[in-house]
Parts: structure tokens; C-alpha cells; sequence
């Protein structure tokens, strides 16, 4: 899945995470080990944890010389010594011995301490043996011919019944000595509780760096995800991203993001828990008690079972949820943005109907996939309730046949409710990893994408693209603020008609050039191939003579300012709008760019001046007022060509005139391209270039075209008479 590929982006914190849940298990897992203990050792067995006593009798100690195996006696004999009270104590050495001290007694003890079933089975005992041997009616042979053939029938009993055999002997044997069977019971117990509680505080401690380490990591992955998106779609160009649109890739942005961010903190604190847990409960399982094995085993399947046909009824549905989202976000937007056109004719209830319907589209795949969910924890605590019937049936009937014990079913039942709280989490993990899968596959998508503009492998630098020679209509790179077009065609992608075909111009530094032409003759793509928003399909655009696909698009675009054809200002002040291209830039400079765009007055009109608020879009604006406050933002860049996509349209003709000639002078030596559709805009540009169809009828000064070029003539005397026109077209 591609949300693990993000996950496996951080393997250190991973890894990390791993070792402190390994811890978390080991301590988690072992809480039920000494509850277990508590109930077979601290209450059954009054805290007595080993067969082998700390003390035993003087009777207890000849009869166990005289039983035991002649290979085991010089161990026995140094395990103990006999104190001045006749009885016999463990050394340190038997301390060090101790288990196999416990083997050595077992069969001994029993002997000495028969249970009823024994005593019914044998009428004489070993200590009647014993008694016999001292008054010499029997000899040491007869003695251990008679241990002999009691051990021989005590092999047929389980370990399990042997043990337990013997630690009843053993607790004969402390309170024959006197032992305080309740201090030593109290003594064990809370010797073992504070272990717990260790163990539960350390288990604490883990837990809470797990959540740190995953939540930090969690929203590293968010972040990261999140820059990277973005840093991708602001090298798209418009092809991409109505491929996308604009409301899905804010989508993928926020809302996927967001949710591969939760699965991430999720997959680490639970799903790399879980077959830990599971394989460290499996083992205590085995360690403890085996043989009702196959009952977790089964219970698992009944589990994974369970999480497949979720995953497979679910997954489909997730990916088309994410797909309806993108919709309903699509109408938000586009009624949020369109509010005032839908007002005015009306469609307030058709585009209430639309938003509805998608909504509801979202509602009833939601509905499914949450339903079909729902039977997760059911399904699950099920499975867990019929386990633990099954372990207490079977175990219980274990225990009456003294397989087990009654602790170790009790640490059984807690080992399979943990195995199986594993994989129940992995199931509630389960619920959102489907979606988020589809969320990460988007995120991917987008990710993947290569623009249609992109820089060259190795692109020279500005200093190198100098140097080298630029093309063949040139040995050297032209003086700055030259634009050449070489037989330039283009086409927008999925579009099978040019909207420029074989155009060739040139712009040599310090000129003005208009560009008129009816709408879609191709006047706005021009601009977008010298600030190569597009590339050109055919022939090459050249800025100071060098191809503009040969050196970087941040190196162009220092070389350029741009007015869009629709005026758009982001959220902040007039400052910060107009010194877009720099944030330090000083005040002076923006004061000097609000003059020559013929939008100081207004500005200092405002109570804040340059620091008054602007929102999102300029919507706090006029149109004029915005669209001069773009020019201005692309004034305040010192750059070496201005690029004027239509921007005086919504500027009044006084306004107008007033910005052509603060243009004129304060950027004389400037390359200056407007595309403007009023002939009074551009009348008197040094070069004025018509177009038709994405092809050039004519080019030359005002003059010029109205002699010789009838497509501009026409355009002319659309918009002023022939008097207007002679006095100079600055009326009207």
C-alpha cells in the first residue's frame, strides 16, 4: 500500500518505535505471568515457590539421603547443613542449585508426605519404613527397594500432578518446621505486586513515547506531504491543473493529507503493535500451556477472515467516496466564487438542487462503507467472548485432570485476549486504511506528475547561457530585453487546432510592441511562451536570442514582469501586494510604483494608505483600482521586459493616457509588450502587431497598418471616426 511508502520514508523513527513497543509487549506480557504466579504460587501454594524447602527436618533429610539417586548425593549433601536445632538449612551453594534441588526432592517429599490417594494405594509409608530401619527390623536395601518401587509409580503420573504432589509435600514439610506460612504467603505477594506495578509503569512510560515518536512523525509525514504537493502544483502549468482542477487539488492537499497523516500515527501506535503482541502472546502461549493452542489459532482466522471481506466489500467504496468529495468541494467552490451571477439570474434554488445531490451522492456511499464497518467491533468482541468460553470449557476440564493449573488457565485467557486485541486493533486500523490507501494513491498521483514545462537537465546558468552561442539566427545572446519568435506554432494540450501557427516577430530592447487581434487570435499566448507558461509545439521563442526552454524558468522570469489579463491580488495590504517581488523592498519604491500606475491618489485616500487591508482576490476593490494596483505590483520588479496582457481595459481613458506616458518615460529603456484591444492604448507603440486566427495579418506602426493592413483598419474605425483618429483618438 502507498501508505506505507510514505511511512518507510522515516525508517530511524520506525525502527524506533519498533524497540519501544517491544518493550511496551514485554512488560504488557508479562503482567500476566505473575498473575498467574499470584494465583498458583502466592495463594495455592502459600508464596512457596520451589519443591526443595529452605528447611527440613532431621527425619525428612535422612529419608531423602537414603531415596535419592547415589549421583545426586554430593549435591544434597552440600545444599544443606544441619544447624544446632537439629535441623537441616539450604546453603548458598543449594541457593545457586535450586532448581535442581526441586527435581532431586520431588519424588522424596511425596514419599514422605503421601496424599490420600498414595496412602490408600500403599499401606506402608516411608516414614514407617524409616521408623522400621531405626528399630532394625528392616535394612537400608529394603529401604530403597521400597523408594525404588514408588518412584517407579509415580512416573505415571503427568509432571503437572508430580509437581503439584511435591509442593503440598513441601508445605507439610514448612509448617512441620514451624515456618510462618502467612508471612511468607503476605511476603510473596506483595513482592509480586510491586513487580506488576513496575512493570505496568513501565509499560505507561513506553506507551507514551510511542504516541510522541508517532504523532511526531505522523505530522512530519504531513508536512513533508503537504510541501512537496505544493511545491509540485506551482510547477504546473494550466494544463495540469484543470487536469486535476483546482478544487481537487485542494482536496488532496488538505484533505488526504490529513487522512494519510491519522493512519500513519495509527499504523505506528497500533498496527506495528499488534504482531508484536500477537508473536510474543503466541510464544507465552506455547510457554505456558500448549495444548489448548489450536483454540487461538482459530480464533485468528476467525478474525483475518473477518478483516478481508471488509477490506474487499469497502475498498472500492472508499475510492469513489474520495472522487464525490472532490465533487461536492468542486460545487462549493464554484458557488461560493459565482454568488453574485447566481443571484442574478436566479439559480439560487437549481444550484441549492446540485449541491444537494452531490452531497447526497457523498451521504449514501458513506452510509455503506460505515455500515459495513459497523459489524468490526461486534464481529470482534464475539470472537473474543467465544474464546474465552472455549479456553475456560477446556481448560477446566484440564485442570480437573491436572494438566494445568488454575492460574496458568487464567494467564492462558489473558494471552489470547491480548493476541486477539492485536489484531483487533489492526481491524479498527482496517476501518480507515482503505480510504487512506485511495487518499495516499491521489496524493501520488499529483506527485508523479511531470509538468509539461520543465527545466533542462542541466540548464545553463545566465552567466554560461551568455557566453554560449544561442541559436542560428545568432552567434551571441542579444542585448537585454530582445524577444524573437521563429516560426513559432502551438497548440494547448488535448486540442487538436493551433492557437499560434509559423509566427515570426522580433522586439529589440527599448521598443514598444502592441499585440491586437480579435478574441482568441492568440494575443495572451504569446505572452505565456515568453514566460513560458506553456512551451512552444513547433519553433522556438527567444529572450536575448537564447531559447528559453535552455535556461532555467526562475532565471527567465528575473528578466520579466507580467500584468495578467485578469487583475488578481492576494490577501494582506497594498504593500505587500505591490512589493510582491520583494519583501524588503524600501517604501520609496513602492510609492514610485503606485505614481507611475496612476494609483497613488486612491491609496493615500484610504485612511491606512499603502497599509490598507486587501482581501482574498482584491474583492474589497474596484476593478480599475485593482487592475491598477497589478500594474503597479509589476512596475516595482526592475526588470528588463514588461509583459501587459490587457491590462488598461478596465481603466478609464484619461487613467489610461495619463499610465501610457508615466510608461514612457520612466520606462524608456525598457522592452514594453501590450496586448490591449482599444486603438487608443496602443496607436503610438514603436510596433503594432495584428492577429488573426493565431496568425500575423500585419505588423508595423498605426500609420502603417491603416494603409496597408485592412483586418487593423477595421478594428480602428470600430472603436473612433476617421477625425477622431486623424486628431490623435485620445477623446472618445
Amino acid at each position: 500500500m502507498k501508505v506505507f511508502r510514505y511511512l518507510g520514508e522515516h525508517k530511524a523513527a520506525v525502527a524506533l518505535t519498533v524497540l519501544l513497543l517491544i518493550g511496551c509487549v514485554v512488560c504488557d506480557l508479562a503482567i500476566p505471568t505473575y498473575t498467574s504466579d499470584i494465583v498458583d504460587v502466592g495463594i495455592q501454594q502459600s508464596g512457596v515457590e520451589h519443591i526443595a524447602t529452605e528447611t527440613l527436618s532431621d527425619a525428612t533429610h535422612e529419608a531423602a539421603s537414603l531415596v535419592i539417586p547415589a549421583e545426586d548425593e554430593a549435591l544434597f549433601k552440600e545444599s544443606y547443613e544441619q544447624a544446632s536445632d537439629g535441623a537441616w538449612h539450604l546453603t548458598e551453594a543449594g541457593r545457586r542449585s535450586w532448581a535442581e534441588l526441586d527435581e532431586m526432592l520431588t519424588v522424596p517429599l511425596v514419599m514422605m508426605y503421601p496424599n490420600d490417594q498414595m496412602a490408600a494405594e500403599s499401606p506402608v509409608s516411608l516414614p514407617q519404613m524409616m521408623e522400621a530401619l531405626r528399630e532394625g527390623s528392616v535394612s537400608e536395601q529394603d529401604v530403597e527397594r521400597y523408594a525404588k518401587d514408588v518412584r517407579q509409580g509415580l512416573e505415571s503420573a503427568s509432571p503437572e500432578m508430580l509437581s503439584q504432589m511435591a509442593v503440598a509435600a513441601a508445605l507439610k514439610e514448612y509448617a512441620g518446621t514451624g515456618d510462618d506460612l502467612s508471612a511468607r504467603q503476605m511476603g510473596y505477594l506483595l513482592k509480586t505486586g510491586l513487580f506488576m506495578l513496575g512493570l505496568a509503569a513501565a509499560s505507561m512510560v513506553l506507551n507514551i513515547l510511542v504516541g510522541f515518536v508517532a504523532s511526531r512523525t505522523g505530522t512530519r509525514i504531513g508536512r513533508d506531504l503537504r510541501r512537496r504537493l505544493f511545491s509540485k502544483v506551482v510547477s504546473f502549468t494550466e494544463a495540469e491543473v484543470s487536469r486535476f482542477s483546482a478544487a481537487s487539488l485542494i482536496t488532496r492537499a488538505t484533505n488526504d493529507i490529513q487522512l494519510i497523516q491519522n493512519v500513519s500515527i495509527m499504523l505506528m501506535r497500533m498496527v506495528l503493535y499488534a504482531p508484536i503482541v500477537a508473536a510474543g502472546g503466541i510464544i507465552m502461549v506455547l510457554y505456558t500451556n500448549a495444548s489448548l493452542g489450536y483454540i487461538i489459532v482459530f480464533a485468528i482466522l476467525l478474525v483475518a477472515v473477518t478483516i478481508f471481506i471488509l477490506f474487499k466489500v469497502t475498498g472500492p467504496k472508499f475510492k469513489i467516496m474520495q472522487s464525490l468529495i472532490d465533487r461536492v468541494n468542486l460545487i462549493a467552490r464554484e458557488m461560493l466564487t459565482g454568488i453574485p451571477v447566481i443571484r442574478a439570474f436566479g439559480r439560487q434554488s437549481f444550484e441549492q438542487e446540485r449541491f444537494d445531490g452531490a452531497s447526497a451522492n457523498l451521504m449514501r456511499t458513506q452510509l455503506f462503507t460505515n455500515r459495513a464497518m459497523s459489524f468490526m467491533m461486534p464481529a470482534m468482541m464475539l470472537v473474543m467472548n467465544l474464546t474465552s468460553v472455549a479456553i475456560v470449557w477446556f481448560g477446566g476440564h484440564a485442570i480437573e485432570q491436572g494438566t494445568i493449573q488454575t492460574g496458568d488457565m487464567i494467564a492462558f485467557i489473558t494471552y489470547s485476549m491480548v493476541i486477539i486485541m492485536g489484531f483487533l486493533m489492526i481491524g479498527m486500523v482496517a476501518i480507515m486504511l482503505p480510504r487512506a490507501d485511495v487518499a495516499a494513491g491521489r496524493v501520488s498521483e499529483v506527485l508523479s506528475t511531470c509538468p509539461l514545462v520543465q527545466d533542462p537537465p542541466k540548464a545553463p546558468s545566465a552567466s554560461e547561457a551568455s557566453e554560449a552561442p544561442c541559436g542560428a539566427a545568432s552567434d551571441t545572446c542579444a542585448p537585454s530585453g530582445r524577444i524573437q519568435f521563429q516560426d513559432v506554432s502551438f497548440r494547448y494540450p488535448g486540442s487538436d487546432a493551433c492557437a499560434l501557427e509559423r509566427v515570426s516577430f522580433t522586439v529589440e530592447p527599448g521598443q514598444t510592441v502592441a499585440l491586437i487581434g480579435p478574441t482568441g487570435s492568440g494575443k495572451s499566448t504569446i505572452l505565456k511562451l515568453i514566460e513560458r507558461f506553456y512551451d512552444a509545439t513547433e519553433g522556438v521563442v527567444r529572450v536575448d536570442g537564447c531559447d528559453v526552454r535552455s535556461v532555467p524558468q526562475e532565471e527567465l522570469r528575473t528578466k520579466l514582469s507580467y500584468v495578467p489579463q485578469k487583475a488578481f491580488l492576494f490577501s494582506g495590504t497594498v504593500d505587500t501586494n505591490v512589493a510582491y517581488a520583494d519583501e524588503s523592498m524600501p517604501p520609496s519604491e513602492v510609492s514610485h510604483a503606485l505614481r507611475i500606475a496612476q494609483a497613488e491618489r486612491f491609496v493615500s485616500e484610504k485612511p491606512e494608505g499603502v497599509n490598507a487591508p486587501i482581501a482574498q482576490g482584491g474583492a474589497n476593490v474596484s476593478g480599475g483600482q485593482r487592475q491598477r494596483l497589478c500594474i503597479a505590483r509589476a512596475l516595482a520588479k526592475s526588470a528588463a521586459i514588461y509583459l501587459f496582457d490587457d491590462a488598461f481595459s478596465a481603466l478609464d481613458y484619461k487613467t489610461d493616457a495619463s499610465l501610457r506616458q508615466a510608461l514612457d518615460s520612466e520606462l524608456s529603456s525598457a522592452t514594453k509588450l501590450i496586448v490591449a484591444q482599444r486603438i487608443s492604448t496602443i496607436r503610438h507603440a514603436d510596433k503594432i502587431i495584428v492577429l488573426k486566427d493565431g496568425a500575423i495579418e500585419g505588423a508595423g506602426t498605426h500609420a502603417e497598418l491603416m494603409e496597408g493592413c485592412e483586418e487593423y483598419r477595421m478594428i480602428a474605425l470600430s472603436q473612433l471616426s476617421e477625425e477622431e483618429l486623424a486628431e490623435g483618438g485620445e477623446a472618445a
